[in-house]
């Protein structure tokens, strides 16, 4: 049997980053944040005074990404934010990003948490997740999250960057945001992270498990 690969997506503060690393955990396989790729890449391009709207530019980024720029301590925040879904847009960036994506689940499976993981990265999956939540529910997540870093934008602030982010992801006409056709779906608005956690479980196991 081929080593299994769980495709995980779905929307900024839908937990799926949590859910992700517990999978992995869990089920003892590799685990890829496929987003800081792209937060990687409009990071470079933001440090050398580039536009990350701009294709030819994030292009070049992507091309010269490194591993190592994935741990680097900078890749959240508004302004990144809005810089990963632009890079994200570009046809060229996605096409340079995806064989690294790929290439990753290639000897032991892994699970991978994105936003066109079940669409487009991994269309024959073994599981699909869409892991969403309410605007309200993500936002006052972030929210609270940027407070306990040390940063105070107001939970009215924060949930019109969110929108914004939102309608960028799933306009763009390059693998826009939207759940596989087949995936499981999970509402994490009223869940804390156990809840989360068990459902995601079983349903993976449940898709694993099927003849």
């Amino acid at each position: 049997m081929k080593p299994p690969v769980i495709a995980i997506d779905g929307p900024a503060a839908a937990g799926k980053g949590t859910l992700a690393r517990r999978l992995a955990a869990a089920l003892d396989l590799p685990y890829l944040d496929t987003g800081l790729l792209y937060r990687a890449v409009g990071r470079r391009v933001l440090d050398g005074g580039g536009d990350p709207a701009d294709g030819a530019a994030a292009a070049a980024a992507a091309a010269a990404l490194t591993p190592a720029e994935l741990t680097r301590r900078d890749l959240r925040g508004p302004e990144v934010d809005r810089a990963a879904s632009l890079v994200a847009a570009q046809p060229l960036v996605r096409a340079r990003l995806l064989d690294f994506q790929r290439g990753f689940a290639t000897e032991r499976g892994a699970v991978l948490d994105g936003r066109d993981i079940g669409t487009v990265v991994f269309p024959a999956a073994a599981v699909k997740l869409f892991v969403t939540a309410s605007l309200a529910a993500r936002a006052e997540r972030r929210w609270r999250e940027r407070r306990a870093g040390g940063t105070a934008p107001t939970l009215s602030a924060v949930e019109a960057e969110m929108a914004a982010r939102d309608a960028l992801d799933a306009a763009r006409a390059v693998s826009p945001l939207r759940p596989a056709p087949d995936a499981v779906l999970l509402d994490t608005t009223t869940l804390d992270p156990d809840a989360a956690f068990a459902q995601a479980l079983a349903a993976v196991r449940a898709r694993l498990d099927a003849p």
